[in-house]
């Protein structure tokens, strides 16, 4: 965890045009002496489908496939899955627990923004590729969420 955190201090690091010594590999005993002090944080801004963009997709799917008691598969599938989702100050650091074990903190966005987020329809077909001739419902979200919180995860 505390390698993968110092990899990713060294790129950005490089990225900024700051010159020093050449990367190598650390030893565990020198790895522990290392502090992230703040961690990763980063924003997104994730658009799916875009129907503005030119030559943009018009009937796309998503397919999840299950496998029936009877042997035959059933597919789940949602038509036009698209939409817009911003999210804000994401923060991934590790800290150490009590026992001296290591955990990955994955703070929860501050603000997470839907626009016309969702799909057209959803079925439950045989075939995934087949027309969708009943739907069970569309999705369509626009508003806002506000989280605080982590989460936090670790290895046994």
């Amino acid at each position: 965890m505390k390698r993968t955190l110092l990899l990713l201090a060294c790129w950005g690091a490089m990225a900024q045009g700051v010159r020093g010594a050449p990367l190598r590999a650390l030893a565990d005993e020198e790895m522990a002496k290392v502090a992230g002090q703040d961690g990763v944080s980063f924003a997104a801004h994730i658009v799916i489908n875009d129907p503005t963009l030119v030559g943009a997709v018009s009937d796309s799917r998503l397919s999840l496939g299950f496998a029936g008691a009877d042997g035959h598969s059933r597919y789940l599938v949602l038509r036009n899955v698209r939409g817009t989702i911003d999210m804000s100050t994401v923060a991934i650091d590790v800290h150490t627990r009590a026992d001296g074990g290591d955990y990955l903190a994955l703070t929860l966005p501050n603000t997470v923004k839907f626009e016309r987020f969702g799909f057209e329809s959803m079925s439950v077909q045989n075939d995934p590729l087949a027309p969708v001739t009943a739907s069970m419902g569309s999705l369509d979200i626009t508003g806002t969420v506000n989280m605080t919180g982590q989460l936090h995860l670790w290895a046994h």
